[in-house]
């Protein structure tokens, strides 16, 4: 589903520099460029500056909703995390010399092929796994809630919401934080510390436990294996923001931890906690794992050569 051409920018070895001299040369810098730590440090200066420096008070000014659960709430706030990360990134690129699409996110392929059969492939993982709840006693789908314009607008709102989450959670675990990480421990390591911290950040949701976080770390190594796969974030982009808009709209279920507004239906969980998930929602259902397994084997066989620029594995 992709060319090579498609595929150039990612796969841009990084600049080749001489051998650092002299103890301060040692220290910051690498043979190809500043240390992975350095690098890490000073990405993370960059975006906390640009996030509560410039681009939060630019949309505080515009006026924040005060309701969390609603899909302009989640839009600002994604849309703030996501500017803030990439623009750091930009800055990254500029002073490592290397093209921004190494990061993850080619321009040239923005919201191509790649993005929405990560749609399709979404919509088809969260339909199998709540029609296996169903199937199984723990899942009605109730009546639908929403009509005329208000459903015109919840689905707008929402697909939007969650587009932007796909791009704000997915370039930050697995965009220049893993193509960096990677140059220092290789791709899989890194892949594997993002991803735990990817799935410990959703810890603090209200209603998120032990065996979501753990399903979304493991979601975080599917994604790490569609990058792997395809060169880029595009396809997991799609498919993070599908399944998100599947399961809060769609569905109308919790979705890790939260419960929002505006949703499709009166739908409701029923039975035992490892079946539906309990407060976490679906990904706390066993058949959240069954479902990633399944999700797995489809990247395998649909993107079978590895295309992942990073020199480590």
């Amino acid at each position: 589903m992709t060319t090579e051409s498609s595929n150039e920018s990612s796969r841009t070895p990084a600049p080749q520099l001489p051998p650092p001299e002299g103890l301060i040369s040692r220290i910051f810098l690498f043979a190809d460029g500043l240390r992975v730590g350095w690098s890490l440090l000073l990405y993370a200066a960059f975006w906390l500056l640009i996030e509560y420096g410039i681009v939060a008070p630019v949309l505080l000014a515009g006026g924040f909703p005060v309701n969390p659960k609603s899909p302009q709430f989640v839009i600002l706030e994604e849309l703030l995390s996501f500017l803030s990360a990439y623009a750091a990134a930009l800055l990254m690129a500029r002073l490592e010399r290397r093209p921004a699409g190494v990061y993850g996110l080619p321009l040239g392929q923005a919201f191509g092929g790649l993005f929405w059969a990560g749609i399709l492939l979404g919509l088809g993982e969260v339909s199998l796994l709540l029609g296996l709840i169903a199937a199984a006693g723990g899942y009605s789908f109730g009546t639908v809630v929403l009509h005329g314009t208000g459903l015109l607008d919840g689905t707008a709102l929402w697909a939007l919401a969650f587009a932007l989450v796909g791009l704000s959670e997915e370039f930050l675990f697995r965009g220049y934080s893993q193509y960096t990480l990677a140059r220092g421990i290789g791709f899989w390591p890194a892949a594997v510390c993002l991803s735990l911290a990817f799935g410990a950040a959703h810890l603090k949701n209200p209603g998120e436990g032990i065996v979501g976080a753990a399903n979304v770390a493991l979601t975080g190594l599917v994604f790490a294996f569609a990058l792997r796969r395809t060169g880029n974030l595009w396809l997991g982009v799609g498919w993070h923001a599908s399944f998100d808009f599947g399961e809060t709209f769609l569905f109308s279920v919790p979705n890790s931890g939260y419960v929002f507004d505006q949703h499709l239906s009166s739908a409701v969980l029923h039975g035992k906690t490892w079946l539906t998930g309990g407060t976490v929602g679906p990904e706390g259902s066993v058949f959240g794992f069954v479902t990633l397994g399944i999700s797995a084997v489809l990247i395998h066989y649909l993107f079978p050569a590895k295309k992942y620029g990073s020199k480590a594995d």
